[in-house]
């Protein structure tokens, strides 16, 4: 088992390989991209998520997962998630300058989703939302709340997730990654009044 992780900070991009037992995943984000994803992890409701996670978030995200889906998808989605979350953290570095917290309402449909997020450095995830069918494709949504926990923790960030309302569950859980997305764009934007400050009174993050 291995794992390498590399990173460039003046362009914030990193790039996350993990190989396990289980799984072997290679991944590679562009925080400041125009929302180019290639995604091939072999479970193609998160892949489609994941693409549309990159659109709306406008970053590059490159992933190609290998895993035992001869097992179930839990693995291999969960895997995935955690490099997400490895490369967030690096790309943003020292995180100096940046909006660090946001929030998004999406609507898709029926369904409206709140995703509010704190780059503060202080890894949590609350993750509100119920679904009534066991799967959507090839992804249980038993694992919707993990995969998001996966990605909050390891990319040390505080992350608040909600269904306000919906029937589809496809919807809902796309509402979801769509503001996670707009979220996260917002608050990684650099802005220029800080003149390269950390936002926080402590001065580290």
């Amino acid at each position: 088992m291995s794992e390498a992780n590399s990173a460039v900070s003046d362009i914030r991009r990193a790039t996350v390989d993990r190989v396990t037992g289980e799984t072997s995943i290679s991944l590679t984000l562009t925080i400041d991209g125009s929302g180019q994803a290639d995604v091939q992890t072999g479970i193609g409701f998160l892949d489609h998520m994941l693409t549309l996670w990159a659109r709306h978030g406008l970053f590059d995200l490159t992933v190609r997962a290998h895993g035992d889906l001869h097992v179930d998808e839990h693995h291999t989605a969960e895997d995935v998630c955690i490099c997400l979350g490895r490369a967030i953290d690096q790309a943003l570095g020292a995180r100096a300058g940046i909006v660090r917290t946001a929030h998004s309402f999406v609507p898709m449909d029926e369904a409206l989703a709140l995703v509010a997020i704190d780059l503060g450095g202080r890894p949590y995830c609350v993750v509100q939302a119920e679904f009534v069918t066991p799967r959507v494709g090839q992804l249980g949504t038993d694992l919707i709340a993990h995969l998001f926990e996966s990605i909050a923790f390891h990319g040390r960030f505080n992350l608040h997730a909600q269904v306000l309302y919906g029937r589809n569950d496809h919807h809902k859980i796309e509402a979801l990654f769509k503001a996670c997305g707009r979220a996260l764009d917002a608050a990684t934007r650099v802005d220029p009044r800080l003149g390269g400050a950390v936002p926080s009174t402590k001065g580290v993050l």
